[in-house]
């Protein structure tokens, strides 16, 4: 945020403006890569916050996953989390720009400079206080060992039932693998241990023998990643910012006679109903579905039914434009009223609470401990790839409508397109993801651990230890 301020405050760094030149410069490359550093830094800084923040106060408000009061205080954290980050958007697009628009760049970026060292100043402030979990060691190479020992014993047949000292698990609180993807079972399996294990007990090659800890880690991001997928396309279809203020632009937004709405702030209604559901699903909805059904909604009910909002969503946004569409045809001088555009925001501000803060309980509950940061980050990646993917196919649906009718569904003037046509699409891609995250919730099964109970780690070590030196050598 520095730098990009600095972009503003010193001339040098940065083109003339164009309204006071005959000419518009070009910046030099000097200054382009100023600006690209200043995003850069603000990319890598967002891609350290954003998950690890949310995960590290989870980490303040519960130490076991399994207790039922820790599942509804990490709801409601998760709920407000998210609205804290959708009011400070708000805050953002309203305050902030307006502060540029007035007082000029170097106030307007100066004022995020200003904030962004309070943040840090307060996070330093209260670290002592802090619950903090000291990383092992880096989770990705933990990941990746698993898979090239599982590669390198592709060849040895797993048993049919477990066997005491069958499986490494030093460190580990599982004492066995569970039976599903199996494949994998092998990279944590002792086949011979006079080679695979030292004199203390520890694994003579992390990369050949790998605790069923990191067996089990690695199964459950690999369980996630279909449900996963199901969040790319209500990120496809809830990143649509651009069209929705085209929408606006070519209504009627005035509020009597002296007030129109900003094109850009109908954004604020998607807002204000996710807070709104937020503040009514735990006290209502969730105990009115409670007594009807005898237990609150589950992740994957939540995550189902934001997908099917979402689809409705769409689908109104593409009959509210035919509608659009039509007037401006038949009566150019007359424009239809842009509040029609609430009920597509409010129905999209729902389907996002549901959804996303949905994804982000899901992955913190069924990733284990030591790769919560990990699965809160499956969130931001959905929607990045979100984003790279709604380009893609805006591209094929310019491409494809231009082929068929010579004229573009979605060009830049949106009275000689078919927008509402582009929503259908949308609206048919999200009705058939919502199909396939039904699949996906069926066969999915919640993470269970197979924890061992009641005994000392170190003496349960040294017993399987011992117990693994009397089977029969070598095993295949």
């Amino acid at each position: 945020m520095i730098i990009l301020w600095l972009t503003a405050a010193i001339p040098n760094t940065r083109p003339p403006s164009c309204p006071t030149q005959k000419t518009c410069f070009l910046p030099s490359p000097s200054q382009i890569a100023i600006l690209l550093t200043s995003f850069a830094l603000m990319s890598i800084g967002t891609g350290g916050i954003r998950p690890c923040s949310l995960a590290f106060g989870a980490d303040q408000l519960a130490q076991s996953k399994s207790d039922p009061k820790t599942g509804r205080t990490l709801q409601r954290f998760f709920n407000w989390y998210y609205v804290s980050v959708g009011l400070s958007v708000m805050i953002a697009v309203t305050v902030i720009v307006y502060i540029q628009d007035v007082k000029g760049w170097i106030v307007g970026f100066g004022v995020p400079v200003i904030l962004m060292a309070l943040s840090t100043a307060f996070f330093t402030l209260g670290s002592p206080f802090y619950v903090k979990k000291e990383a092992q060691q880096s989770v990705f190479t933990g990941l990746f060992q698993v898979v090239a020992a599982a590669i390198k014993k592709r060849h040895q047949v797993l048993p049919i039932d477990n066997i005491d000292g069958m499986y490494y698990h030093r460190g580990s609180k599982l004492a066995t693998p569970t039976q599903e993807l199996r494949s994998l079972n092998k990279a944590c399996m002792i086949t011979d241990p006079a080679k695979d294990l030292k004199p203390d007990g520890s694994a003579q090659n992390p990369w050949t023998l790998c605790t069923v800890q990191q067996v089990e880690d690695l199964k459950s991001l690999i369980k996630v990643f279909p449900i996963w997928s199901t969040g790319i396309t209500i990120s496809i279809a809830m990143l649509q910012h651009g069209f929705p203020v085209l929408q606006a632009t070519a209504m009627d937004r005035h509020l009597g006679p002296n007030f129109q709405i900003p094109a850009g702030s109908f954004g604020v209604f998607s807002l204000l109903a996710l807070t709104a559901w937020v503040a009514i699903y735990e006290p209502i909805i969730g105990r009115v579905l409670k007594k009807l059904t005898g237990k609150r909604p589950s992740n994957l009910f939540r995550l189902g039914a934001g997908l099917l909002i979402s689809t409705g969503s769409m689908a109104v946004a593409a009959l509210v434009e035919s509608a659009r569409l039509k007037e401006a045809h038949r009566t150019p001088e007359k424009k239809m009223s842009a509040l029609w555009l609430i009920p597509q925001h409010c129905l999209a501000g729902i389907a996002e609470a549901l959804n996303f803060i949905g994804q982000i309980e899901f992955y913190y509950t069924e990733c284990p401990k030591n790769m919560s940061s990990v699965g809160v980050a499956l969130l931001s990646l959905g929607m990045a790839v979100g984003n790279l993917l709604g380009d893609v196919v805006l591209t094929i649906v310019d491409g494809v409508s231009r082929n068929l009718s010579g004229v573009s569904w979605v060009p830049r003037d949106i009275n000689k397109g078919h927008y509402d046509y582009y929503y259908w699409v949308l609206a048919i891609m999200s009705l058939v993801n919502f199909f396939y995250f039904l699949l996906c919730s069926w066969l999915y099964r919640y993470r269970k651990d197979f924890v061992v109970k009641g005994v000392d780690t170190k003496e349960y070590d040294e017993e399987i230890l011992s117990k693994s030196r009397e089977l029969p050598l070598p095993i295949r």
